[in-house]
Protein backbone atom coordinates (compact mmCIF):
# COMPACT_ATOMS: atom_id res chain seq x y z
CA UNK A 1 0.00 0.00 0.00
CA UNK A 2 2.98 2.34 0.86
CA UNK A 3 4.27 2.14 -2.94
CA UNK A 4 0.98 2.60 -4.54
CA UNK A 5 0.76 5.81 -2.11
CA UNK A 6 4.49 7.23 -2.65
CA UNK A 7 3.69 6.50 -5.82
CA UNK A 8 0.22 8.73 -6.44
CA UNK A 9 1.24 11.48 -4.12
CA UNK A 10 4.29 12.06 -5.92
CA UNK A 11 2.37 12.13 -9.57
CA UNK A 12 0.14 14.67 -8.11
CA UNK A 13 3.15 16.42 -6.88
CA UNK A 14 4.82 16.52 -10.25
CA UNK A 15 1.77 17.40 -11.66
CA UNK A 16 1.11 13.99 -13.68
CA UNK A 17 -2.34 14.80 -12.25
CA UNK A 18 -3.13 18.41 -12.26
CA UNK A 19 -5.78 20.52 -9.75
CA UNK A 20 -9.07 19.45 -11.21
CA UNK A 21 -7.97 16.41 -12.49
CA UNK A 22 -10.40 12.81 -11.64
CA UNK A 23 -8.96 10.16 -9.80
CA UNK A 24 -10.71 7.12 -10.38
CA UNK A 25 -9.71 3.89 -9.07
CA UNK A 26 -10.24 1.68 -11.93
CA UNK A 27 -7.31 3.86 -13.74
CA UNK A 28 -5.45 4.14 -10.94
CA UNK A 29 -5.37 0.49 -10.51
CA UNK A 30 -3.82 0.05 -13.45
CA UNK A 31 -1.43 2.61 -13.53
CA UNK A 32 0.03 1.43 -10.40
CA UNK A 33 -0.16 -2.47 -11.08
CA UNK A 34 -2.40 -3.01 -8.50
CA UNK A 35 -5.51 -3.52 -7.12
CA UNK A 36 -8.26 -1.34 -5.97
CA UNK A 37 -7.78 -2.07 -2.28
CA UNK A 38 -4.46 -0.27 -2.08
CA UNK A 39 -5.64 2.50 -4.23
CA UNK A 40 -8.54 3.35 -2.04
CA UNK A 41 -6.30 3.23 0.89
CA UNK A 42 -3.60 6.03 -1.16
CA UNK A 43 -6.59 8.31 -1.62
CA UNK A 44 -7.47 8.22 2.02
CA UNK A 45 -4.90 9.17 3.18
CA UNK A 46 -3.81 11.92 0.49
CA UNK A 47 -6.87 13.52 1.36
CA UNK A 48 -5.90 13.80 4.75
CA UNK A 49 -2.94 15.55 3.74
CA UNK A 50 -5.10 17.54 1.64
CA UNK A 51 -3.58 16.39 -1.76
CA UNK A 52 -6.95 14.73 -2.46
CA UNK A 53 -10.61 15.52 -2.10
CA UNK A 54 -13.44 13.17 -2.45
CA UNK A 55 -16.64 13.78 -3.35
CA UNK A 56 -19.95 12.27 -2.25
CA UNK A 57 -20.91 10.04 -5.59
CA UNK A 58 -18.41 11.64 -7.56
CA UNK A 59 -15.50 10.02 -6.95
CA UNK A 60 -11.62 11.80 -6.36
CA UNK A 61 -9.88 14.45 -7.39
CA UNK A 62 -6.89 17.02 -7.04
CA UNK A 63 -8.09 20.16 -5.61
CA UNK A 64 -8.14 23.14 -7.58
CA UNK A 65 -6.95 26.00 -5.37
CA UNK A 66 -8.53 29.25 -5.58
CA UNK A 67 -6.62 32.71 -4.40
CA UNK A 68 -8.25 32.53 -1.24
CA UNK A 69 -7.04 28.79 -0.51
CA UNK A 70 -3.25 30.17 -1.62
CA UNK A 71 -3.04 33.18 0.43
CA UNK A 72 -4.07 31.42 3.45
CA UNK A 73 -1.89 28.49 3.13
CA UNK A 74 1.34 31.16 1.91
CA UNK A 75 0.57 33.08 5.29
CA UNK A 76 0.90 29.97 7.06
CA UNK A 77 4.03 28.91 5.13
CA UNK A 78 4.93 32.29 5.94
CA UNK A 79 4.68 32.23 10.22
CA UNK A 80 6.43 28.78 10.16
CA UNK A 81 9.32 29.38 8.17
CA UNK A 82 10.51 32.55 9.36
CA UNK A 83 10.25 30.82 12.57
CA UNK A 84 12.26 28.08 11.35
CA UNK A 85 14.48 30.53 10.22
CA UNK A 86 14.97 32.10 13.45
CA UNK A 87 15.66 29.17 14.98
CA UNK A 88 18.30 27.77 12.37
CA UNK A 89 20.57 31.04 13.19
CA UNK A 90 21.40 29.71 16.08
CA UNK A 91 21.91 25.70 15.26
CA UNK A 92 23.02 25.86 11.61
CA UNK A 93 26.42 24.18 11.53
CA UNK A 94 29.37 25.71 9.33
CA UNK A 95 28.92 22.71 7.07
CA UNK A 96 25.34 24.09 6.45
CA UNK A 97 26.27 27.23 5.39
CA UNK A 98 29.29 26.41 3.34
CA UNK A 99 26.54 24.38 1.03
CA UNK A 100 23.78 27.50 1.55
CA UNK A 101 26.51 29.24 0.01
CA UNK A 102 27.51 27.16 -2.55
CA UNK A 103 23.05 26.09 -3.18
CA UNK A 104 23.09 29.93 -3.93
CA UNK A 105 25.96 30.24 -6.41
CA UNK A 106 24.52 27.22 -8.02
CA UNK A 107 21.19 28.50 -8.67
CA UNK A 108 22.62 31.93 -9.61
CA UNK A 109 24.05 29.65 -12.57
CA UNK A 110 21.26 27.76 -13.46
CA UNK A 111 18.64 30.72 -13.67
CA UNK A 112 20.52 32.97 -16.26
CA UNK A 113 18.51 33.41 -19.30
CA UNK A 114 19.78 31.69 -22.23
CA UNK A 115 20.35 28.09 -23.45
CA UNK A 116 21.65 27.14 -20.00
CA UNK A 117 18.61 28.32 -17.66
CA UNK A 118 17.39 25.09 -15.98
CA UNK A 119 14.00 25.47 -14.04
CA UNK A 120 13.96 22.13 -12.95
CA UNK A 121 17.31 22.16 -11.73
CA UNK A 122 17.03 25.76 -9.54
CA UNK A 123 13.62 24.02 -8.46
CA UNK A 124 15.61 21.04 -6.92
CA UNK A 125 18.54 23.34 -5.24
CA UNK A 126 15.96 25.54 -3.71
CA UNK A 127 13.99 22.68 -2.29
CA UNK A 128 17.68 21.74 -0.68
CA UNK A 129 18.29 24.92 0.19
CA UNK A 130 14.76 25.40 2.44
CA UNK A 131 15.10 21.57 3.38
CA UNK A 132 18.58 22.98 5.39
CA UNK A 133 16.77 25.83 6.86
CA UNK A 134 13.89 23.97 8.50
CA UNK A 135 16.36 20.73 9.18
CA UNK A 136 18.99 23.15 10.92
CA UNK A 137 15.59 24.66 13.00
CA UNK A 138 15.94 21.15 14.92
CA UNK A 139 11.89 21.09 15.99
CA UNK A 140 10.38 17.82 14.25
CA UNK A 141 6.91 19.37 14.70
CA UNK A 142 7.82 22.37 13.12
CA UNK A 143 9.09 20.73 10.21
CA UNK A 144 6.02 18.49 10.46
CA UNK A 145 3.73 21.29 10.58
CA UNK A 146 5.80 23.22 7.42
CA UNK A 147 5.51 19.82 5.23
CA UNK A 148 2.12 19.57 5.74
CA UNK A 149 1.88 23.41 3.87
CA UNK A 150 4.96 23.34 1.73
CA UNK A 151 3.68 19.87 -0.29
CA UNK A 152 0.69 21.04 -1.89
CA UNK A 153 0.78 21.05 -5.86
CA UNK A 154 -0.09 24.60 -7.06
CA UNK A 155 2.58 25.47 -4.36
CA UNK A 156 5.35 23.54 -5.85
CA UNK A 157 4.45 24.55 -9.32
CA UNK A 158 5.20 28.24 -9.54
CA UNK A 159 8.34 28.97 -11.38
CA UNK A 160 6.66 29.43 -14.27
CA UNK A 161 5.09 32.75 -13.48
CA UNK A 162 8.08 34.06 -12.08
CA UNK A 163 9.89 36.79 -14.35
CA UNK A 164 13.13 37.56 -14.51
CA UNK A 165 13.20 40.44 -12.12
CA UNK A 166 11.06 37.75 -9.80
CA UNK A 167 14.06 34.93 -10.08
CA UNK A 168 16.74 38.11 -9.28
CA UNK A 169 14.91 39.02 -6.32
CA UNK A 170 14.58 35.46 -4.90
CA UNK A 171 18.01 34.64 -5.90
CA UNK A 172 18.96 38.05 -3.88
CA UNK A 173 16.69 37.07 -0.92
CA UNK A 174 18.95 33.23 -0.76
CA UNK A 175 21.81 35.45 -0.08
CA UNK A 176 20.56 37.32 2.29
CA UNK A 177 19.45 34.81 4.46
CA UNK A 178 22.46 32.79 3.87
CA UNK A 179 24.07 35.79 5.28
CA UNK A 180 21.76 36.25 8.29
CA UNK A 181 22.41 32.78 9.39
CA UNK A 182 26.14 32.66 9.16
CA UNK A 183 25.95 36.40 11.17
CA UNK A 184 24.06 34.15 13.64
CA UNK A 185 21.12 36.92 13.68
CA UNK A 186 17.67 35.32 14.25
CA UNK A 187 15.83 38.22 13.91
CA UNK A 188 17.33 39.36 10.18
CA UNK A 189 16.89 35.60 9.32
CA UNK A 190 13.46 35.75 10.70
CA UNK A 191 12.20 39.44 7.98
CA UNK A 192 14.40 38.03 5.08
CA UNK A 193 12.59 34.50 4.90
CA UNK A 194 9.21 36.36 5.65
CA UNK A 195 9.68 38.84 3.08
CA UNK A 196 11.03 36.00 0.78
CA UNK A 197 7.38 34.13 1.31
CA UNK A 198 5.70 36.74 1.06
CA UNK A 199 7.19 38.09 -2.45
CA UNK A 200 6.68 34.46 -3.76
CA UNK A 201 2.73 34.76 -2.33
CA UNK A 202 2.36 38.05 -4.70
CA UNK A 203 3.50 35.95 -7.87
CA UNK A 204 1.27 33.73 -7.19
CA UNK A 205 -1.68 35.27 -5.94
CA UNK A 206 -1.21 37.68 -9.31
CA UNK A 207 -0.98 34.41 -11.24
CA UNK A 208 -4.18 33.01 -9.58
CA UNK A 209 -5.77 36.14 -10.49
CA UNK A 210 -4.78 36.48 -13.92
CA UNK A 211 -4.85 32.75 -15.34
CA UNK A 212 -4.11 34.33 -18.59
CA UNK A 213 -0.59 35.61 -18.18
CA UNK A 214 2.34 33.36 -17.88
CA UNK A 215 5.74 33.71 -18.28
CA UNK A 216 7.70 31.62 -20.73
CA UNK A 217 9.06 29.24 -17.77
CA UNK A 218 8.94 25.59 -17.85
CA UNK A 219 6.12 24.48 -15.09
CA UNK A 220 8.24 23.41 -11.75
CA UNK A 221 9.10 23.23 -8.17
CA UNK A 222 9.77 26.63 -5.78
CA UNK A 223 9.42 27.94 -2.85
Amino acid sequence: MDRVYTRLRADILDGVHPPGARLGEAELAEATGSSRTPVREALRRLEVEGLVEVLPHRGARVPDWTAEDLEEIYDLRMLLESAAARRAATRATTADLDRMDELCRLMEAAVEPGAGQDLDRVAALNAEFHDIVRAAAASGRLVSMLNAVVQLPLVMRTFNRYSPADLARSSAHHRELAAALRARDGTWAESVMRAHVLAAKAVLLRAARTPGERNDHTETRTG
